[in-house]
């Protein structure tokens, strides 16, 4: 790999980690009676976000080739629903937990992966597609995850001032 391709993957996993990081320092800072509201009017809670982002990044592991999914258990609350304040979803506790050991299992494949493992072919594209559209690589969807975890980020900030 050219030492241009090496910087562009070290960038991306950079931004990665940055954000993680931010979303990870806000999850810490913010209360249980915080993440309970709602980031605006009408508008998914904290609670919510916090699970949909774990449920996320845990699909991320089998996604980029890492072994299977820590607590598939989210998808259906996180994933496949939006926020319904009437429903009971899993604790605040309990997604704090979730998020830390999904995060620790995927950070230490995504810190651990060389440039040209970065630039092969995730786990639901064929052989064949992958050579054909080379771009369905790992890294691009770490990019694509990153964009994700940054709109929500975003959107957590709202809940800093509320109590």
């Amino acid at each position: 790999m050219s030492d241009k391709t090496a910087l562009v993957v070290k960038m991306t996993v950079d931004n990665w980690n940055s954000h993680l990081k931010r979303t990870d320092d806000l999850f810490n800072e913010l209360t249980d009676e915080q993440l309970a509201g709602q980031v605006s009017p009408h508008r998914n809670r904290g609670v919510y976000l916090l699970g949909h982002l774990a449920a996320v990044n845990d699909r991320l592991i089998p996604l980029l080739g890492f072994g299977d999914q820590l607590h598939p258990e989210l998808n259906d609350t996180y994933l496949a629903n939006p926020d319904d304040a009437s429903k009971q979803g899993v604790s605040a506790q309990d997604l704090r937990a979730h998020w830390k050991e999904i995060n620790e299992k995927l950070q230490k494949h995504i810190n651990s992966l060389s440039t040209d493992e970065w630039l092969q072919k995730h786990t639901t594209v064929s052989e064949e597609d992958f050579a054909k559209e080379p771009h369905r690589n790992r890294l691009n969807v770490l990019i694509s995850r990153t964009g994700h975890m940054a709109g929500h980020l975003g959107q957590l900030l709202f809940l800093k001032n509320k109590a």
